[in-house]
């Protein structure tokens, strides 16, 4: 590595250090630790919400995705634009800002704690956090540790320690105005680094028509000659294995959506663009942002930065990880991406490495470590107050230590998830499919009482509760016993029932939010119906 290769990454590193310092001496209470002051620039806020909702996940995990299933994705990148930005700013933003002032609420939990005034609420969406967001954590982690160890050729073990190591540093110290204001920076490096990669992509490619015109051409020399073997043959989770697979369940090619109601479609359209595209509402690290700016024309000026971002960089890095398949039959004796590459999570570092210029990949390695950092970031500082804020204050009834207490949490939060990176860095499409996963299970659980806290007055805690735990038993169930990737890996369905699944059919390729978001919807309508209202307290918090 190069003399200005260090220099710039000593800066970028210094840079980094010194916005956590920033954060570290904006930080004198809880609220700045927790909620930055309530006083963010929209600006930083939105760059923020944006630079947390993208990370590796997006970047390496779904472009590889991409690379799989095609351009179909991009339907995700419209669901993350209108249903991530459009309806979240617009519709939950102000209503969320508004009564968390209210309820002084600081965080996720404390949010819907304090409406319900239940610290059982309170404390089960911290355990929610606490158990599940590390699973998540480690597909942020897997990916950028991926391209890390890929760009200096070092052991993946070691980068993943050191990686985690500086993310730490600045969390703990700066609270979340240290978080955000690095989000900041991490962000506007995300969206300049994809925009010279959509122009150096298009050139390497022959431009946008030319590639697209070759999609069939690609797909029927490498993935067609593949009917004929049987998946017995390939070694499962391999690239063959992986496109054989596409083509069983009504993929036509990467430039069309599979077959309707084929097990490709009913994983595409449930799992990935619903489960991730809905999921969003509901994730406690995005909500948050909302409670920490002054107002709702602040809000509002964030919607169209906060647009443009997501859409720009989502839609782009899932087009060019579908196009990659183009470029590497051309220039890499006739195989496509993920027969290239050898995985999902392979194909995005390796495109990079071999298409662009070599300057170029040095400034997508810091692309890539801002949305892996930033992401990380806030979900290590949600993480923490989840451990501190609603779990350790709640219990013990006290908030004496609860400061430090948030701080080893983070730490304890940071290793959890680096163990699961190690366990479950050779799984395939790890990073889309632990995304999803926790999403879903993000909306199946917390989503119906978040709409009925901030726009249904009758509303009951009972309700609450009861649709909480049907979303999350209803999710539970389907993730361990019915859907046809997490019940195999997991292997408790195969333990005790003798079968990957319980079910067969395509009903396994639907994915467990489709069960449990409308069985939970229906828990919360009908429970406080028959019960008695909190109509006190909501007449306070509206």
């Amino acid at each position: 590595m190069g003399v200005l290769e260090n220099v710039f990454i000593i800066i970028y590193l210094a840079v980094i250090g010194y916005l956590g310092f920033v954060g570290y001496k904006q930080t004198k209470t809880s609220t700045d630790y927790l909620l930055a002051g309530r006083n963010t620039h929209p600006v930083v806020m939105s760059l923020s919400y944006g630079a947390t909702f993208i990370s590796t996940s997006a970047i390496v995990g779904f472009s590889g995705v991409a690379a799989w299933l095609g351009s179909s994705l991009i339907w995700l990148a419209f669901a993350n634009l209108f249903v991530g930005i459009f309806i979240a700013f617009v519709l939950f933003g102000d209503r969320t800002r508004k009564m968390g002032i209210k309820l002084g609420a600081h965080t996720f939990p404390e949010f819907l704690g304090k409406r319900f005034n239940s610290k059982f609420i309170q404390i089960f969406g911290g355990l929610i956090i606490a158990v599940f967001m590390p699973l998540y954590a480690s597909a942020v982690l897997i990916g950028g540790t991926h391209f890390i160890a890929s760009y200096f050729n070092a052991d993946y073990h070691l980068s993943l320690l050191v990686f985690s190591i500086i993310i730490t540093g600045y969390v703990i110290v700066g609270g979340l105005k240290g978080v955000m204001l690095t989000d900041a920076l991490q962000g506007a490096i995300m969206f300049i680094a994809i925009i010279i990669l959509v122009v150096f992509a298009f050139d390497a490619l022959g431009g946008f028509n030319e590639s697209l015109n070759k999609f069939d051409e690609v797909w029927q020399s490498t993935v067609v000659p593949l009917e004929s073997v049987q998946l017995g043959d390939l070694q499962p989770g391999s690239a063959n294995f992986l496109v054989k697979v596409s083509t069983i369940w009504g993929f036509e090619g990467w430039n069309k959506m599979p077959v309707f109601f084929s097990e490709g479609w009913l994983f595409i359209v449930t799992s990935l663009i619903l489960g991730v595209g809905i999921g969003v509402l509901a994730q406690p690290q995005l909500i948050v942002r909302f409670m920490t700016v002054r107002s709702k024309q602040e809000l509002n000026r964030g919607v169209l930065i906060g647009g443009i971002f997501i859409f720009g960089v989502m839609g782009i890095i899932y087009l060019i990880g579908a196009l990659t398949n183009v470029w590497f039959y051309e220039y890499n004796g006739g195989r496509n991406a993920l027969q290239s590459a050898g995985g999902v999570e392979q194909v995005m570092p390796l495109f990079i490495t071999m298409a662009m210029p070599k300057w170029f990949s040095f400034v997508f390695l810091f692309a890539l470590i801002s949305a892996a950092m930033s992401t990380l970031s806030s979900q290590f500082h949600t993480m923490g107050t989840a451990i501190g804020r609603d779990i350790y204050e709640q219990i013990f009834k006290s908030n004496k230590n609860s400061m430090f207490i948030t701080r080893i949490g983070v730490v304890v939060m940071i290793l959890f998830a680096v163990v699961l990176s190690y366990v479950f860095d050779k799984q395939p499409a790890i990073i889309a499919r632990s995304t999803a996963i926790f999403f879903a299970l993000c909306a199946s659980v917390f989503l119906p009482t978040y709409i009925g806290a901030i726009f249904w007055r009758k509303i009951t805690k009972t309700g609450a509760i009861a649709s909480m735990f049907v979303g999350f038993i209803t999710s539970s169930f389907w993730l361990l016993f019915v859907h046809f990737q997490e019940a195999k890996a997991l292997g408790f369905c195969k333990a005790i029932f003798g079968a990957d699944s319980i079910f067969s059919g395509k009903i396994i390729f639907v994915d467990a939010m489709i069960f449990a978001l409308p069985l939970s919807v229906l828990t919360v309508i009908i429970v406080s119906l028959f019960t008695k209202g909190a109509e006190n307290l909501a007449k306070k918090s509206f």
